[in-house]
């Protein structure tokens, strides 16, 4: 069904599960919740409805399976692949009222709800002395429910892993209304097939979380953090392999071109650093762990690994505010490039050792194609955030020519063993692309998994398969 209005007979059938209070239909509501982070794309709901518990969401999927009407689950709208727009209408569940946390410190687990803010259950857990290490750039508004369904990773994924690392086991509304739990709230499970790990990543269109189980870990009480400037980007990209080839695994190892420090010191306040202009990029290291000496003896031996590279002066952030001021300016990198131009920001993933190759490939295709990109990102895990910057390009230009190097960017990823998305997701935006990473019976596959799930297609229709698939 594809809607920009619902029957008033629907109306009345949504408003007797949730309560008048919790639907919404003015044009401010539903545009508000018609948008994310994703580029300018808007696309509002019919209706944005607000359901406060699980049978209230298993309710609204009875009723949209009955009218055919498409739902869009919607979340703290920080994504940037376009999961959460409602671009068939229809309508916008928003499970912001699903907040409560519950820490058992016993077995180190915490079941939460979905609307929970990523850094508010990361500090309710640290006041507990645990630890919950995915920490994506925009944890300050993100929700654990969107982690969860886009498999976010973060700064230390690296040596902490991603979402799915953590997900034990998950409360979900299937499509057609009926509620299950996919595992068990146990370390280890080999009983069946992982329902679990299908569901984490599959950005809402296999069913609704509404509760997730999450593993935790002891807190660590020590960290030292280092910025290094490099003369040569490749040289930064080199680094980062022969850090780990020392035998070292830092807790975090990101990268950062010219472009992304220069402009996000313009945007953020507080932070200030003295670049020699031939500075091309930096490296942030952080190495973590509950005993100082053996931290200073691995910023040592990562120091000596920089030494065989052109570097300027080692930074190290002696102070927590140092810390907070170089973690503040890089998780302001992607608003700061927004700030500036209208761009497209992909998620390349390569394995680690070929992103000097993906970089130079990046600035090749963009030449080719008459575009400026800023590269930033995960450098630890082989994660390289693309920032494509329209400035001064034509709207013709940018409409043609930039989707043709997109496309090679991405056969240039994938041809290095790499792949589309490292933790952005496919959504709306990627998924016309998805035929540079699977062949048809890979997609095939997917496409029918989908439909086991979802037999009317009603959970966020039109994303992640391409629009082609037969």
């Amino acid at each position: 069904m594809n809607t920009e209005s619902l029957s008033d007979e629907m109306i009345a059938g949504l408003e007797t599960i949730v309560g008048r209070s919790f639907l919404f239909l003015d044009t401010d509501t539903r545009n508000h919740y018609g948008h994310d982070e994703t580029e300018d794309y808007v696309f509002p709901p019919s209706v944005v409805v607000k359901p406060g518990n699980t049978d209230e969401v298993a309710a609204i999927m009875k009723f949209a399976n009955q009218y055919s009407i498409p739902v869009v689950p919607i979340g703290g709208r920080t994504g940037l692949s376009g999961g959460a727009l409602s671009i068939h209408g229809g309508i916008g569940l928003s499970m912001e009222r699903f907040t409560n946390i519950d820490i058992d410190e016993k077995n180190l687990q915490a079941i939460v709800e979905p609307a929970v803010i990523t850094q508010v259950f990361r500090e309710a857990v640290k006041e507990k002395g645990l630890f919950y290490p995915p920490d994506p750039s925009s944890q300050g508004s993100c929700t654990i429910g969107g982690n969860v369904a886009e498999n976010a990773g973060g700064a230390r994924a690296v040596k902490y892993g991603v979402t799915k690392d953590y997900v034990l086991n998950l409360e979900v509304v299937l499509p057609i209304g009926e509620v299950i739990w996919t595992g068990a709230n146990t370390l280890k499970n080999s009983t069946g097939y992982n329902l679990t790990q299908l569901m984490v990543g599959s950005e809402g269109t296999l069913g609704i979380i509404t509760k997730i189980v999450m593993k935790l870990l002891p807190d660590n009480s020590h960290n030292i953090l280092m910025l290094v400037p490099f003369f040569k980007a490749g040289q930064a990209c080199e680094a980062v392999a022969q850090i780990f080839r020392a035998g070292i695994v830092p807790s975090a190892l990101e990268f950062m071109e010219r472009d992304a420090i220069d402009w996000t010191l313009r945007y953020v306040d507080g932070v200030s650093l003295d670049i020699k202009d031939e500075v091309e990029a930096h490296l942030l290291i952080e190495v973590d762990g509950n005993y100082p000496d053996v931290l200073f003896a691995d910023a040592e031996k990562i120091t000596g690994v920089l030494e065989q590279f052109e570097i300027d002066e080692i930074l190290f952030a002696d102070t927590e505010d140092q810390k907070n001021a170089l973690w503040k300016m890089r998780r302001a990198v992607g608003e700061a490039v927004k700030s500036n131009s209208v761009y497209k920001e992909e998620d390349t993933v390569v394995p680690r050792y070929e992103l000097p190759t993906l970089l130079a490939g990046i600035k090749s295709i963009g030449n080719k194609y008459g575009f400026h990109s800023v590269c930033y990102g995960h450098a630890g895990d082989g994660n390289l955030h693309v920032n494509i910057i329209k400035g001064d390009m034509t709207d013709e230009n940018w409409r043609t020519e930039v989707p043709k190097g997109i496309r090679e960017i991405f056969e240039l990823t994938v041809s290095l063993k790499g792949t589309l998305s490292g933790e952005h997701g496919i959504g709306y935006v990627q998924k016309n692309y998805m035929d540079i990473a699977f062949n048809d019976t890979q997609l095939q596959l997917m496409k029918s998994i989908k439909k086991i799930f979802d037999p009317n297609n009603v959970l966020n229709p039109g994303k992640v398969l391409p629009d082609n698939l037969a």
